[in-house]
């Protein structure tokens, strides 16, 4: 435990001396520590977050997203008859009854209560997967009478294709990192998929898919899942929940857990839709969804899949492009196995693409 995170930990409303800090690694942007606070021979657990401002410009917006979306939960859990207290995440204030501490060297860290007796999982099996999907289905539906227009944008375009694709152009103009040359052959590809990608983008700019409260990093492990029952409790890293379709949160939830092998495998043999996951990721998300999401937005899932995938594709060929400065790295072409990596998987997507529709609308009872 650093000096610095004593520091930092000691402007919180915590309960309890801070006896010890654990820095959790899962995550690729921001910076967290699991502390453990001890109080009349009671521990309690907390988590600390260093916000990455680099990704998130204005901090504050994040957070008041957060706040608003968690106490709009806590409502309608509470409405229901539910304890929402491990079902919510609660932002714990600062000493001064602010939502974030910001340190003399202009770090934005902030804190919530640690989620007793719940486990989230990188990898998962067609069970496990099934609550996850429940679990982000839920959260769906239980936002669905929040007004999407009162967040910030905390990203912005962030799952715009559009926008990521002309963030590529640029990236290859400018040839920063004189790496070009070298992935032509992702390029290519990856052009050639341009329009349908962006087809989504398009479709709710024109008002034809309505746009709502999503999460946009719907990764298996921000469902914290209970460690005694199995099922979903609480959806997590609510950094990019901002207004945008809800194929973009099942198409990156199949993306990143619905597969053969890591989102960063070397060996692209490896990797594949793994159908039964799908199946079961989509069987409990349509459970949770098909009473208020439209006929055209269930039926639109698979192609919510192509896009996810191309477009991370994208991002990681251009943060390899640019030198790096967006995702951390486990190794220099970390990047650009990332990105050969997503194609892989997509290029599966698109020959499943049958398969995937049949699945779809048997679950939506067409």
């Amino acid at each position: 435990m650093t000096d610095q995170i004593k520091s930092v930990a000691g402007h919180f409303a915590l309960q309890g001396a801070l006896l010890a800090a654990k820095e959790l690694t899962s995550g690729n942007i921001n910076k967290t520590y699991r502390l453990t606070c001890e109080a009349e021979g009671a521990q309690r657990d907390y988590v600390l977050q260093r916000i990455n401002t680099y990704v998130f410009k204005r901090p504050m917006d994040v957070m008041e997203n957060i706040l608003r979306v968690t106490e709009y939960l806590r409502g309608v859990l509470t409405a229901a008859g539910e304890d929402p207290a491990r079902r919510v995440l609660r932002v714990i204030p600062t000493l001064d009854g602010q939502c974030m501490y910001t340190d003399p060297e202009g770090g934005c860290w902030r804190a919530y209560d640690f989620i007793p007796d719940a486990a989230a999982y990188n990898t998962v099996d067609a069970a496990t997967f099934y609550q996850v999907g429940r679990g982000f289905g839920e959260f769906q539906r239980l936002l669905a009478g929040f007004p999407a227009e009162q967040l910030h944008e905390t990203i912005p375009q962030f799952h715009d294709t559009r926008a990521r694709y002309r963030q590529l152009e640029a990236a290859m103009e400018a040839n920063s990192a004189g790496r070009r040359a070298s992935v032509q052959q992702e390029i290519g590809f990856l052009l050639a998929r341009r329009e349908r990608l962006c087809s989504v983008a398009e479709r709710v700019d024109r008002g034809e898919l309505p746009l709502r409260v999503t999460h946009n990093d719907t990764k298996s492990n921000n469902v914290m899942v209970d460690a005694a029952t199995g099922a979903p409790l609480c959806v997590i890293d609510l950094d990019t929940v901002m207004p945008g379709s809800v194929l973009y949160d099942y198409g990156d939830a199949i993306r990143f857990a619905g597969t053969t092998a890591p989102e960063d495998e070397p060996d692209v043999t490896k990797i594949a839709l793994d159908m039964e996951k799908t199946r079961a990721f989509t069987r409990g998300f349509i459970q949770e969804t098909n009473g208020f999401l439209t006929r055209e937005e269930l039926r639109l899932l698979p192609l919510g899949i192509e896009i996810m995938t191309g477009e991370l594709a994208v991002r990681f060929l251009t943060d390899y492009l640019a030198g790096d400065p967006y995702f951390k790295l486990n190794y220099p072409e970390h990047n650009l196995v990332r990105t050969r990596a997503q194609i892989a998987l997509l290029q599966d997507v698109e020959r499943k693409a049958g398969q995937l529709q049949a699945m779809v609308d048997e679950l939506i009872g067409k």
